[in-house]
């Protein structure tokens, strides 16, 4: 099921590119020695399997030779070095970006020179020369626009020359790359933003910028902004140690961006040369430029500029094996590692949470809610919403009528838990015995059940879950209330919910686009932030340790403290479907990719961490096996047998930047679609499996 060139476990079968930027060092007019020391660092980034290493701006000559840049010598001397760098590329694997003074038409050009296994693949000249402050590069350069020509002749090839030049991986779909030159980017439009438009996913940017106070840090949201904008990979070389230090110093920044999300980063100021590595999603970015209408719609606007933008292709050689992924993939994406983000994050879908019901109450005219009370992890955040909602109203808590309707399963953990959940939140608490609505129920049907059979099929669950609803619903018509919603979105993915009179159904559900992993931190976050006192913390934390259950089968003997049913033993643990649903939805990535991703974040303990307050069974390691077993039951059930309750659910706002899965929002999609071209992605390509 491997194919022994691109295995199952190289990045480069998942859509990835690794990239490298290097800062040599450099030894000021000694072109000999900076290509060299250039080829040094190629060498490495091949050895890394990478498929594009950059350079910095003038890296050959070195940046800082000022009026030396117009001595032949120096500049015979560089294209001399070029030649030998050229040719010890044949054996290398990535495309080089290198910085060259270059000579054509009796002007200088500052220059990247793109360099392919042995070959010159094109010249792209600076465009916007700085001449203010401490930069006189008008002195010594022409500009782009001043060249006449778009073809020139170097090494004795004839070879492309110009800023709209794309180096177009014909082997590696979506590599694209154009390369700009330090004063490019600190322009109003970059020439990399109509590169982006015209396709290209990698720009590179060869600079030399001196350092001084502050400017690092503009530095990088140039570099974010600008693959943010134009939904790209940008990289940044700048010069570092050896350039001369007359009037200027040089920190050797480094940067690697992915759609304004940072990669890699040099060490500033370091005293030795560097090399550092990123692996590019190209497959995110494409996915991401293609339903992100507005950008079509740029490119659109400027097709003609566009239209004459040069395509150079060339044939990668994908480097053979497994070249595994050296990148960060989070184990929980709707839960941020870091803990100062995970409280914004927390901080922030609580609060859209609570203005999305405050909203609902306000224009209904209603000041009362409804809600059933499980003692599970969905309703316990429904009920913290609720609470926050009537205090941002200036409402009694006494309006939120709460409800925990103990049926043939219920635990005795989880009642305790409910009662003293809603007593710690100064609810109006109630309890209700559904067992003789069920049973009456059960007898009209003619259930098994109901003459003392033990059948505990899908009815008997369903009718439970369907008499909660129901009184919900008609104790909402007679105290002038809404029924607040508590199912979630993993749920949703998964259809494991009660249609109609069921689960699924409310006035207006909180949780609609929250995911379980998502809750477990809110409730967590709850507890740490001190929002309760002590009493409810430790309810609330007795919920988090509480097994996921329906409790809709009871337990034939034992004991029945606990919940009789696990959830996620049947539908898979919701940390991994999570993962799989974010993916699926988000970025529309096929099965397999889903699953390499998903084994990079989860195949060990190591690889990353986990947020805080998940319970200890969460903190788990899953096989490649394991992981493609669960894949095919998300798969299935998301595409096959669940979207007929998804465009039918209630209203609930919109929270993460994940989506939601609502016909008005995120999601549309056919009840009556098949799962087959995702199963069989899935049993094609992920070994493992039958």
């Amino acid at each position: 099921m491997e194919d022994t060139a691109r295995p199952f476990f190289s990045l480069y079968t998942h859509g990835f590119a690794r990239v490298a930027v290097g800062i040599p060092s450099v030894r000021v007019a000694d072109p000999s020695a900076n290509a060299e020391r250039t080829l040094q660092l190629a060498r490495r980034a091949s050895e890394a399997g990478a498929a594009l290493a950059l350079f910095p701006e003038l890296g050959i000559s070195a940046y800082s030779n000022d009026d030396l840049f117009h001595q032949d010598a120096l500049l015979d001397a560089t294209v001399a070095a070029l030649a030998g760098l050229v040719e010890a590329s044949r054996e290398l694997t990535p495309l080089l970006l290198v910085g060259a003074p270059l000579r054509f038409e009796q002007k200088l050009f500052n220059c990247a020179v793109a360099i392919y296994r042995g070959r010159v693949l094109g010249i792209a000249p600076k465009s916007y020369l700085p001449n203010y402050r401490e930069f006189y590069e008008k002195r010594q350069f022409a500009p782009a626009r001043a060249a006449l020509a778009r073809e020139v002749v170097f090494l004795g090839s004839t070879v492309p020359f110009g800023p709209d030049l794309l180096f177009e991986a014909s082997t590696l779909p979506n590599f694209t790359v154009h390369a700009e030159i330090c004063e490019d980017v600190w322009t109003p439009i970059p020439p990399s933003t109509y590169a982006a438009l015209a396709g290209a996913t990698v720009l590179a940017n060869l600079s030399a910028s001196n350092i001084t106070i502050g400017k690092a840090e503009y530095r990088r949201a140039l570099c974010a902004g600008q693959s943010g904008r134009c939904i790209a990979a940008y990289l940044y070389s700048a010069a570092g140690p050896g350039e001369s230090t007359t009037d200027l110093a040089w920190d050797g920044d480094a940067l690697i961006y992915e759609n304004n999300e940072l990669l890699a980063e040099s060490e500033r100021f370091a005293s030795d040369e560097q090399l550092i590595l990123g692996d590019i999603d190209l497959e995110r970015l494409a996915q991401d430029r293609m339903r992100t209408t507005s950008f079509a719609d740029a490119a659109a606007d400027h097709r003609e500029q566009l239209r004459a933008m040069r395509r150079v292709a060339f044939e990668f050689a994908v480097p053979a094996g497994a070249i595994a992924l050296d990148r960060a993939v989070e184990r929980f994406p709707y839960v941020p590692n870091d803990p100062l983000k995970r409280d914004e994050r927390c901080y922030e879908a609580s609060n859209i949470q609570v203005h999305g019901l405050m909203k609902r109450l306000a224009s209904t005219g209603i000041e009362r809610v409804v809600i059933g009370v499980s003692g599970g992890l969905d309703s316990t955040q429904a009920l913290i919403v609720a609470a926050r909602t009537m205090d941002r109203l200036g409402l009694p808590r006494a309006n939120i009528l709460a409800y925990t309707m103990p049926g043939f399963a219920t635990s005795s953990t989880t009642l305790h838990n409910a009662h003293a959940l809603m007593g710690a939140l100064g609810a109006t608490a109630a309890e209700i015995d559904i067992r003789p609505s069920c049973m009456q129920m059960l007898r009209d049907i003619g259930h098994p059940y109901a003459s003392g059979q033990p059948v505990y099929d899908i009815t008997f669950e369903n009718v439970q879950a369907g008499e909660r609803t129901s009184h919900l619903f008609r104790l909402a018509n007679y105290h002038n209330a809404l029924v607040l919603g508590t199912g979630d979105l993993s749920e949703l993915a998964l259809g494991w919910a009660t249609y109609g009179v069921g689960d699924h159904m409310s006035h207006y559900n909180v949780n609609a686009s929250v995911p379980k992993t998502l809750i477990q931190h809110l409730i967590r976050w709850v507890i740490d932030s001190g929002q309760f006192d002590a009493a409810a913390n430790v309810t609330l934390q007795s919920i988090l340790d509480t097994e996921i259950s329906p409790e809709l089968v009871p337990h034939d003997a034992g004991d029945q403290s606990k919940p009789a049913q696990s959830t996620q033993a049947t539908i898979g643990p919701y940390e991994l479907q999570d993962f799989n649903l974010y993916f699926i939805t988000r970025y529309g990535f096929r099965p397999s990719k889903v699953a390499f991703l998903s084994y990079n974040a989860w195949h060990a303990r190591e690889r990353g961490e986990w947020p805080l307050g998940l319970p200890e069974g969460s903190r788990n390691a899953y096989d490649l096996a394991t992981i493609r077993r669960w894949l095919h039951v998300f798969l299935f059930r998301f595409f096959q047998i669940s979207q007929f309750k998804r465009s039918a659910v209630p209203n609930g706002p919109k929270v993460g930047s994940g989506g939601s899965l609502s016909p008005r929002g995120d999601w549309r999609a056919p009840s009556d679609s098949t799962a087959d071209a995702w199963l069989a992605e899935l049993r094609a390509n992920v070994p493992g499996g039958e």
